[in-house]
C-alpha cells in the first residue's frame, strides 16, 4: 500500500512559486506602477510631439492657408512648389555653407579651450566660468547685444571706423558666426572635458614610455578616446545649425539681399511673411525634417563603425 503523501506548510520567508496568483498579482501590480510613472511623460510626447509632426503632414499634402484653412488635399503640388520657389537652392546653399563653417571652428576652439582647462592650477576655475558665462545667455538675447554691437552707432565700430559689421553678405556670415562661436564654444568645451577627464592617466602615461610627443599622443590617443564627445558635439552642432533662425532673423533678416536666408527662415517666410501659405510652410518643414534625420543617421552610423 502507498504511504499516504504529506502536506507540508512552506518555511517562513520562502519565495512562492512563480506561476501562483500572489506572484502573478505582485507583478501586476508593479507594471502599473511603472505605467503610471510613464504616462505623464508619455502623455506630454503624444501632444506635444507626436501630435503636431502628424498634423504637420497632413498641412503638407493639403492647400493650407494662414487663414483660410485646409482646402482640400493638393499633393504633391505643395513639395514641388518648394522645389520650384526661387529661394530654396540659395538657401539651402546658406544653410550648408553655414552649419560646415559653424561646426569646424566650433568643434575646433572648444577641444582647445577644453584642453586649455583640463589640467587645474590656479587659473582653471577662473577660465572655466568666463568660457562657459556666454552659455547661460538666451540666444536671442545674445543675437540682440551683437545686433547693437554691429550697429554703426556702436562705440567700437566708430573707433575703428567701420560701418556695419553686416553691408555684405561675407561680413554678414562671418558676423554671425562670430556671435554663435561666442555663444556656444563654453557650452561644447564643458562636454570636451568631460570627455577629456574620462581618459586614464595611466595611458598618456604609457605613450610618453613608448616615446610618443605631444603631437602623437594628440593624434593616437586623445582623438580615438575621445570620439564619442567629439560625435555628440558634432551631431548637436550639426542640427542646430541646420535649424538656426533666431540669430539670422535678429541680425540679418535674411539681408543684404536674401544673401544670409536659412532654410528654417524660408518656413517662416512661406508661413507668415507675404505668402500665408501654411501648406507650403508643412511640406517644407517636412523636407528638412527628414534632412536632419539622414544626417543624423550617417553620424550615428559613421560612430559605431569608429567604435567597433
Amino acid at each position: 500500500m502507498a504511504p499516504a503523501t504529506t502536506l507540508t506548510k512552506p518555511p517562513e520567508g520562502a519565495t512562492a512559486p512563480p506561476g501562483t496568483p500572489r506572484n502573478r498579482k505582485k507583478r501586476g501590480g508593479q507594471a502599473l506602477t511603472g505605467w503610471a510613472y510613464a504616462a505623464p511623460t508619455a502623455l506630454f510626447v503624444l501632444i506635444f510631439f507626436v501630435a503636431p509632426i502628424l498634423l504637420v503632414g497632413q498641412m503638407s499634402v493639403s492647400d493650407w492657408g494662414l487663414f483660410a484653412g485646409n482646402r482640400g488635399v493638393n499633393a504633391p503640388e505643395n513639395f514641388t512648389d518648394v522645389l520650384d520657389d526661387r529661394l530654396f537652392w540659395p538657401a539651402v546653399w546658406f544653410t550648408v555653407k553655414y552649419t560646415v563653417v559653424t561646426t569646424v571652428i566650433l568643434l575646433g576652439l572648444a577641444l582647445g579651450l577644453a584642453m586649455l582647462v583640463q589640467e587645474a592650477n590656479r587659473w582653471t576655475g577662473f577660465l572655466r566660468t568666463s568660457f562657459l558665462v556666454p552659455s547661460a545667455l538666451g540666444l536671442a538675447s545674445a543675437s540682440l547685444l551683437f545686433y547693437a554691437l554691429y550697429s554703426p552707432q556702436s562705440t567700437p565700430l566708430e573707433f575703428l571706423g567701420i560701418d556695419s559689421f553686416l553691408g555684405t553678405p561675407n561680413a554678414a556670415l562671418w558676423s554671425t558666426v562670430a556671435l554663435i562661436v561666442w555663444r556656444f564654444a563654453g557650452f561644447y568645451m564643458l562636454l570636451l572635458l568631460v570627455g577629456l577627464q574620462g581618459i586614464s592617466g595611466d595611458v598618456y602615461e604609457a605613450a610618453r614610455l613608448d616615446g610618443a610627443n605631444r603631437w602623437q599622443t594628440f593624434r593616437y590617443v586623445t582623438i580615438p578616446l575621445l570620439k564619442s564627445s567629439l560625435a555628440l558635439c558634432a551631431i548637436l552642432c550639426v542640427t542646430g545649425s541646420m535649424l538656426a533662425f533666431d540669430q539670422f532673423y535678429i541680425l540679418t533678416k535674411g539681408g543684404p539681399d536674401n544673401s544670409t536666408l536659412t532654410i528654417v527662415q524660408l518656413v517662416y517666410n512661406f508661413a507668415f511673411f507675404g505668402q500665408n501659405n501654411l501648406g507650403k510652410a508643412a511640406a517644407l518643414s517636412v523636407l528638412v525634417l527628414g534632412a536632419l534625420l539622414v544626417v543624423n543617421l550617417i553620424q550615428f552610423r559613421g560612430l559605431r563603425e569608429k567604435e567597433s
